[in-house]
């Protein structure tokens, strides 16, 4: 049985994720950070419904304590699968924008790349199988307005995405990028109220968590052996 880490499994494309990921028969961790309760909920609910998985808690910021709950991990074999879901808002147009505001956002989705994938890669480089998938998102593309921090720190993965495919190319190792559009969770009415959607998304509708879920569980599996170094929308047309 393959391992799979998702960061910010918690959180409902997350938790999307990991269901997909212990349903293809992987063993899961389920990470959180400001949400533990809810990571063990998922897990819980993975493993009621006949799949492996367990709860992880760090801060993806904190280099250190990142590193030292992922080599607890470890200790019972090399994790395989990465999913880099781990992301966070904190919207302001550019003018207005404070440093902690710029700061922040580029250190849960950029630094935090970083400090996960880096201590997997050699455990997982002599298994010669592996699969890195980043969630990326749609202003990372087209850009949006107040979202110059979340645009920079999402697109900064793309470059990521890259480098690293070539560096593990000839390892078993594809590393991927999913950039989601709009996708229906409890939050979204109040930001994308259903005639926004219609305006700005083609299909007409917001994506789900399932579908976003699907891709990544596909790009985590041998049929996509040779499917690296790409950035893949999932966003109904809006790009």
């Amino acid at each position: 049985m393959r391992r799979a880490l998702v960061t910010g499994g918690s959180g409902t494309i997350g938790a999307a994720i990991a269901r997909a990921l212990a349903a293809a028969g992987n063993h899961v961790c389920v990470h959180a950070h400001g949400q533990p309760d809810r990571a063990e909920e998922v897990a819980a609910d993975i493993v009621a419904r006949g799949g492996s998985a367990e709860a992880v808690r760090f801060d993806v910021t904190d280099a250190t304590e990142t590193r030292q709950v992922l080599e607890q991990c470890l200790e019972t074999g090399a994790i395989q699968i990465v999913v880099n879901n781990a992301g966070i808002h904190d919207d302001a147009v550019m003018p207005g924008m404070q440093p902690e505001q710029w700061s922040r956002v580029i250190d849960v989705s950029l630094n935090g790349f970083f400090n996960v994938t880096q201590p997997l890669l050699l455990p997982m480089i002599r298994t010669r199988w592996g699969r890195i998938v980043n969630i990326s998102s749609v202003a990372a593309i087209a850009g949006n307005r107040g979202q110059t921090n979340y645009a920079a720190a999402k697109a900064g993965l793309h470059g990521a995405t890259r480098s690293l495919a070539l560096e593990l190319a000839n390892r078993g190792i594809t590393v991927n990028t999913v950039a989601p559009g709009i996708i229906a969770s409890p939050m979204i009415g109040n930001a994308f109220p259903q005639d926004v959607i219609e305006r700005l998304v083609p299909m007409k509708r917001a994506g789900q968590p399932g579908e976003v879920a699907d891709l990544v569980a596909f790009l985590a599996s041998e049929r996509a052996s040779y499917i690296s170094g790409q950035q893949i929308s999932i966003n109904g047309g809006m790009i």
